[in-house]
């Protein structure tokens, strides 16, 4: 497993739970020595127990060699970063192609090369072009196999997944593949989709961007609820109970954020664009979204009856969602920016997020808890619904605000419950109550 961020580990961990024999590998020493001593890089629930288990049974291993790692595997995944490339937005995919050259130069026998990291379409042609001009001999087989995890329920997403999708031709790949996932149908029958390695590329495309198109949607219906009188929960509830719609993905908020959303749908634009077939929809969901986060800011400001400056501000959760560490394109940043502009003072507080948020922000001052987050603010924000935040004591925190103004950007809280409580309630798309 070439690269051990969120994918690589998540996969390699899960991997030798199954039985198999799997060595980590990463560039990063530092990464790796904290590995050794069962100190995960990222968040993930479950993760450090898992990966104990498997590395006290001899099944999993790490390393900074790429050679040791690829020596006699039958298959070896790429798993690296494909971040938004500067400039154009393009997947940046210069560490595909490095892994792909160095895995070429260290191979002993006929393996199958997998391509786990979200990559465009015709990135396993390329994959293929630089191991046949490095190794001609080597009679490796390349195939696109993308992660459809999600951060927060990674090793159940893993185990029991919806569908394993496998893009080749090649029936020697075919066997390999079967074999690495054949403990998946001792679980439960998840079904194996063999597809073209172009299909199976774009398949990942596709769905992330249609769920971000899903949110996006909901998301400008929570808008004209608020303006009609009408409560997107209930709007949410009657679309979804629709089996050809159903009810994931509909929940208003802040925008989506993430490793995934925003970096797929523009890399998927992008190939669009070069190919002459602009997608539209997608275009329009990007655009959307990028100005709801920001428009956040803005909804708090006017909670706050207008004018913030010199006031201070309690968010609850950083994180672009609970259950992880990571806070690549969280809405809480384009809020906090806005919040900050308009003059107020941020403090926040996140369980799982502030080693990562502290790098991003600046001048916001981190605390311990919800409450020290409300105390002497003049509204509290909650931006993530981490389960820490759903049985709050509402008497406290109404006590401890000095002006009782509650924003809750996730709706995990009942209009009436936090009106009983004193606290003056602003939610998304909701009724207004004035």
């Amino acid at each position: 497993m070439i690269g051990t961020g969120y994918v690589g580990l998540v996969s390699g961990a899960c991997f030798s739970d199954f039985g198999h024999e799997v060595v980590c590998v990463d560039k990063d020493a530092r990464k790796i020595e904290l590995l050794h001593q069962n100190v995960m890089p990222i968040y993930e629930p479950g993760l450090d127990a898992l990966v104990a288990s498997n590395v006290k049974a001899g099944r999993l291993s790490f390393t900074t060699d790429l050679a040791e790692g690829v020596k006699d595997a039958d298959a070896v995944f790429i798993a690296v970063g494909t971040p938004s490339r500067r400039g154009d937005g393009h997947a940046d995919l210069s560490y595909v192609f490095a892994a792909a050259r160095e895995i070429a130069e260290n191979l002993t026998k006929p393996s199958v090369i997998v391509t786990k990291s979200t990559v465009p379409v015709g990135t396993g042609d390329e994959v293929e072009r630089i191991i046949a001009e490095v190794a001609p001999n080597s009679g490796a087989k390349v195939v696109s196999n993308p992660e459809f995890l999600r951060e927060g329920a990674a090793i159940e997403d893993f185990k029991r997944p919806d569908r394993v999708v496998v893009g080749t031709d090649d029936e020697f790949a075919r066997q390999v593949m079967r074999e690495i996932y054949r403990p998946l149908s001792l679980n439960q029958s998840a079904p194996v989709l063999f597809t073209g390695r172009r299909t199976s590329e774009l398949i990942k495309y596709a769905a992330n961007a249609f769920l971000a198109v899903k949110i996006t949607f909901i998301n400008e219906i929570a808008d004209l609820c608020e303006q009609v009188g009408a409560d997107v929960q209930e709007v949410s509830r009657g679309i979804g109970m629709d089996n050809r719609i159903g009810g994931k993905f509909l929940h208003a908020g802040p925008g989506y954020g993430g490793s995934c959303f925003p970096k797929d749908t523009l890399a998927l634009m992008k190939t669009a664009a070069d190919n002459e077939t602009p997608l539209r929809i997608v275009e329009a969901t990007v655009q959307v979204n990028d100005a709801r986060k920001r428009a956040m800011g803005r909804k708090v400001i006017k909670a706050m009856g207008g004018d913030v400056r010199g006031k201070t501000v309690g968010i609850l959760g950083l994180t672009f969602k609970p259950n992880t560490d990571d806070m690549r394109d969280a809405p809480s940043l384009s809020i906090i920016a806005a919040l900050q502009d308009a003059g107020a003072t941020v403090k926040a507080y996140d369980p799982e997020g502030v080693e990562q948020a502290s790098k991003m922000l600046t001048d916001v001052a981190f605390v311990e808890n919800p409450y020290a987050a409300a105390e002497g603010s003049d509204a509290l924000v909650i931006v993530t619904e981490w389960d820490a935040f759903r049985a709050l004591d509402l008497t406290r925190i109404k006590n401890s605000l000095n002006s009782p103004v509650l924003v809750d950007l996730r709706n995990i809280y009942p209009p009436a419950e936090l009106e009983r409580a004193g606290l003056r309630y602003t939610g998304v798309g909701k009724p207004s109550h004035d």
